[in-house]
C-alpha cells in the first residue's frame, strides 16, 4: 500500500462522514469484501440493528419483530434501534466481528460496507419467493457483481409537485405523466411565467435549505446530469462521463433558476403558496397533500434530452458478514419483507413499497393512485450504468468509492449554484474523483 492509497482511503471515509452523514473513520480499510456468512443451525437468537426512523417507522419495525418472534419458536430476534444521526457511523466504527446478524443500511453505503467486509451475500439464505417479489429497482440497488447484498422494504423517487391553482392562474400547461414531461426549456418557461405572477418573483422550491454540497445535492440533482446523457461515473471513471458539454449545459440551466428560487428556510414555501413548484421526493406528499388537497399535482422532473430521470434507492437490509447463523437471518428477512410488514412500513412513511405485490395494492401507488407517477418511474429502472431514454429510475453509483463521487459532485453543484462556471466545476470534480479511484486501485473487491 503506497502513501497515496492510505491518504485517499481516509479522504473517502471522511467524505462519507460529511455527506451521508458519518463521523467515525474507524473500519475504513480496503478491499476485503467477498466474504460469506456461515449457515448455522437456523435456530437460536439473532441480533438485528436498524435506524430508528420516525416514530411510526419504529413502531412498524417493532411490530414486525414481535410478529416474527411469536409466529415460531426456532429463532428469536433481538432488535436494537440506533438514532439516525449515529447509525451509519456506528456501523463504520464497529469491527466486522462485532456487527449484528442482520442490519439495515442506507443504500449508497452498501458497496463500502461490502468492500470493508461487513456485509455478506444474502441469496443463499433469503427465499426465492422473497427475491422474486422484490421490484426491479430494489434489485438494481442491492447487487454487486452478480451477488445480492441487500433488499429494501421501500424505495424512493423524485418529482415536481405543482400547485394547480397557481399553475392555472398563470396559464401554465403541465405534464400528465412521463410521456409528456416538460423539456428543460419548457420547465424554465413555466418557472418564469409563474414568477411573473408571484409577488416576490420566487416561484420554485429546490429545497435549498438542505444544502447542495450534501447527499441531497447528489440525490436531488444528479438526475439533471443523467437526463442530459451524462453520468456521475462510467466504467470507473468520472472524466468523460460527468464533465460532458451536455452536462455542463444542463447545470447552466439549473444555475439560471436561482433567481426564481424561494430559499425555503422555514420549510413552508410550497405549503404556504409562496412557490408554485417544488422539486423534492415522495416523502413530502403527506404534508403537501394536507395543505393543498385537490390543488396538488405530481409531475416528472424535466427532460434535458435523454428522457426524464429520477433517483431511487433508500434503506435496505442485509446480513452481517460474520454471522454464524445465516439461515436464521434469512428466515427473519423473509418475514420482514412479506406484504403485511412492507405495507405497514410504507403506510407509516409514505414510501413506494419495495415488493411487487405490496406496490400493486398500495392506495398511493397503484394505478389511479395519487403517487402513481413514482411507481411508473420505478417500473423503468436503469441500474447504475445503462442510462438511456428507455429507463427513468437511476441507482446512484454502486461502488465503495461512492463517498468521493457524491462529495465531489455535491461540491460542484453547490459551486455552480453559487455562480461558478459549470464546465470548470464539473471538470474539477471529475479529476478529483478519478484521482481518488486511482489512489485506491479502483476500489476493486478482492
Amino acid at each position: 500500500m503506497n502513501p497515496g492509497t492510505t491518504r485517499s482511503r481516509r479522504t473517502a471515509c471522511a467524505a462519507l462522514a460529511l455527506v451521508l452523514p458519518l463521523a467515525a473513520l474507524a473500519g475504513c480499510g480496503g478491499g476485503s469484501g467477498g466474504v460469506s456468512a456461515e449457515e448455522g443451525s437456523g435456530t437460536g437468537t439473532i441480533t438485528v440493528w436498524a435506524h430508528q426512523g420516525v416514530k411510526a417507522e419504529a413502531a412498524a419495525l417493532r411490530s414486525a419483530v414481535e410478529s416474527f418472534n411469536s409466529s415460531q419458536e426456532k429463532v428469536e430476534v433481538k432488535l436494537t434501534l440506533i438514532p439516525d444521526a449515529d447509525y451509519t457511523k456506528t456501523i463504520t466504527a464497529t469491527d466486522a466481528s462485532e456487527l449484528p446478524d442482520v442490519m439495515e443500511f442506507d443504500g449508497p453505503t452498501m458497496a463500502n460496507f461490502v468492500y470493508n467486509g461487513k456485509l455478506a451475500p444474502i441469496e443463499d439464505y433469503v427465499s426465492a419467493k422473497t427475491l422474486a417479489n422484490a421490484t426491479d429497482a430494489i434489485k438494481a440497488e442491492g447487487e454487486i457483481d452478480g451477488r445480492r447484498y441487500g433488499l429494501g422494504m421501500y424505495d424512493s423517487g423524485l418529482g415536481v409537485y405543482g400547485n394547480k391553482k397557481l399553475l392555472d392562474a398563470a396559464g401554465v400547461k403541465y405534464p400528465e405523466g412521463l410521456s409528456d414531461a416538460w423539456t428543460a426549456a419548457e420547465f424554465t418557461e413555466a418557472v418564469e411565467k409563474l414568477a411573473a405572477k408571484d409577488s416576490d418573483g420566487k416561484s420554485l422550491d429546490l429545497q435549498e435549505a438542505n444544502g447542495y454540497a450534501s447527499e441531497w445535492g447528489t440525490y436531488g440533482f444528479a438526475p439533471i446530469v443523467w437526463s442530459a446523457g451524462g453520468s456521475l461515473l462510467k466504467d470507473g471513471k468520472a472524466t468523460g462521463a460527468l464533465d460532458t458539454p451536455a452536462a455542463a449545459s444542463a447545470l447552466k440551466t439549473f444555475q439560471s433558476w436561482k433567481k426564481y428560487v424561494d430559499p425555503n428556510t422555514d420549510g413552508n414555501a410550497f405549503t404556504k403558496g409562496r412557490a408554485a413548484l417544488s422539486w423534492v421526493g415522495h416523502w413530502m406528499y403527506p404534508a403537501y397533500s394536507e395543505a393543498l388537497g385537490d390543488d396538488l399535482v405530481v409531475l416528472p422532473l424535466p427532460d434535458f434530452g435523454n428522457g426524464p430521470k429520477t433517483g431511487q434507492g433508500s434503506w435496505a437490509w442485509g446480513i452481517g458478514a460474520n454471522t454464524k447463523n445465516g439461515k436464521a437471518a434469512g428466515a427473519f428477512l423473509d418475514s420482514l419483507l412479506n406484504d403485511a410488514n412492507v405495507t405497514a412500513m410504507t403506510e407509516a412513511n409514505g414510501a413506494p413499497p419495495g415488493t411487487r405485490s405490496a406496490l400493486a395494492e398500495s392506495e398511493l401507488y397503484k394505478p389511479g393512485g395519487p403517487l402513481r407517477l413514482f411507481a411508473d418511474q420505478l417500473a423503468k429502472p436503469c441500474g447504475d450504468s445503462a442510462v438511456d431514454r428507455s429507463c427513468v429510475a437511476v441507482t446512484r453509483p454502486i461502488t465503495a468509492g461512492y463517498p468521493a463521487v457524491t462529495a465531489e459532485f455535491g461540491q460542484a453543484l453547490s459551486d455552480v449554484y453559487g455562480g461558478a462556471d459549470p464546465k470548470a466545476a464539473l471538470a474539477e470534480a471529475a479529476r478529483a474523483i478519478d484521482q481518488d479511484f486511482s489512489d485506491n486501485d479502483g476500489y476493486e473487491l478482492r
